[in-house]
């Protein structure tokens, strides 16, 4: 087994793990429910310079995303909206891929440019979200409430 194969199969158990994660703290949350905002710490960066750090409005993100709010989610912090897509394909192709013993070898593969551009996607947004709130006082994330 190549290297490559070896970090798409690690990947791979790791997507599905963390799948598993998130489903249970969903099934946590449905049993004993609690206003999301109470559960979350305030973002230091923006409490003590007053900008946006480059993760900011991530969890407001997964939290639209969960809601079926795309265009929200990507408002908030598109690399949630892309790290969903991206790898629920590879988790989707790579699980097919594998259940048909490669006869439908639709996997996707891992390349390095996938977390370029994740990495391109956080710097436009801290970049584009704080001009926005500096320059114009547009406060993208102030409006929405999770």
């Amino acid at each position: 087994m190549g290297q490559r194969q070896k970090e798409e199969t690690a990947l791979f158990y790791i997507g599905w793990a963390l799948i598993a994660i998130i489903c249970f703290l969903g099934i946590l949350y449905w049993l004993f429910p609690a206003p999301f905002s109470k559960l979350l710490l305030p973002c230091m960066v923006q409490s003590t310079l007053g900008i946006y750090c480059p993760g900011c409005g991530g969890t407001r993100a997964v939290a639209a995303l969960f809601h079926g709010d795309f265009l929200g989610s990507f408002a908030c912090h598109p690399l949630v909206p892309y790290t969903a897509v991206i790898g629920g394909w590879f988790l989707f192709s790579q699980t097919v891929a594998r259940i048909s013993k490669r006869r439908l070898d639709i996997g996707m593969r891992y390349k390095d440019g996938y977390v370029w551009a994740a990495l391109g996607i956080v710097i436009v947004n801290f970049i584009l979200k704080n001009l926005l709130l500096i320059v114009w006082k547009v406060d993208l994330l102030g409006n929405f409430r999770l």
